[in-house]
């Protein structure tokens, strides 16, 4: 890792700065570069899990699929943040749990296991960043499973498509991954939706016309 790395590193992950210099300085000379364009598997479920990602650059998606082939989407990583799955897998010398998979082309660096393991257990800040990246993804994931397990998909899809202004640039497919249902069923729910008024479609784009028709569906109040 050159300096220019290392400070790009170091501004993604702060965290890092608080270590020993010693730590750092093994971060450094161990951490394994790794570059992926748009689309290529990272990780599959089942496989083993070796390092974890100092991701600086781009988008990881962590996914899982059903029987069927269906996928929902887990969450989304970020450059500066702490990928939860890797994090289980490594703490419980496990495989990995679900599939990641690059979003938009990326670059992160691979800090072996065992020197995570010595991170987690001589660097208190490290320790705190990991583990507060795991309580929040945990809460996330759990709202997750709710959602699926006891809400309508045209309550999901409302409130999916509310957490955007006015349009949303995506497909019915790219809507059914994260909702972990069927590309049908999404076109079927968004053309009931436009029949009502609430919204238009075109390609690739949605555009809400009646945000508080949305929000009732969203309640689960009358439409």
């Amino acid at each position: 890792m050159n300096k220019i790395d290392r400070d790009k590193v170091l501004r993604c992950y702060p965290v890092l700065g608080e270590l020993a210099p010693d730590l750092l300085h093994r971060v450094e000379v161990t951490a394994q570069p790794v570059l992926a364009p748009a689309g290529r598997r990272l990780f599959e479920e089942g496989s083993p899990c070796t390092f974890f990602p100092l991701l600086v650059e781009g988008v990881i998606r962590a996914t899982k699929s059903g029987p069927d082939g269906h996928e929902i989407l887990l969450y989304r990583l970020n450059p500066g943040e702490s990928c939860v799955i890797t994090v289980v897998a490594l703490l419980g010398e496990s495989p990995y749990s679900a599939v990641g998979s690059a979003e938009s082309d990326l670059k992160l660096y691979g800090v072996p296991r065992s020197l995570f393991l010595e991170l987690v257990l001589k660097s208190p800040p490290f320790r705190v960043f990991v583990f507060e990246f795991l309580s929040r993804r945990m809460a996330h994931l759990m709202a997750l499973i709710d959602d699926v397990a006891f809400r309508r998909v045209d309550q999901r899809l409302a409130s999916r498509l509310l957490m955007h202004d006015k349009a949303i640039a995506a497909t019915h497919q790219m809507l059914a991954d994260e909702l972990g249902t069927t590309r049908e069923v999404v076109s079927r729910t968004l053309e009931s939706f436009e029949e009502e008024g609430m919204l238009r479609l075109g390609r690739r784009r949605i555009e809400i016309l009646d945000r508080d028709a949305l929000a009732r569906v969203h309640r689960n109040e009358a439409r």
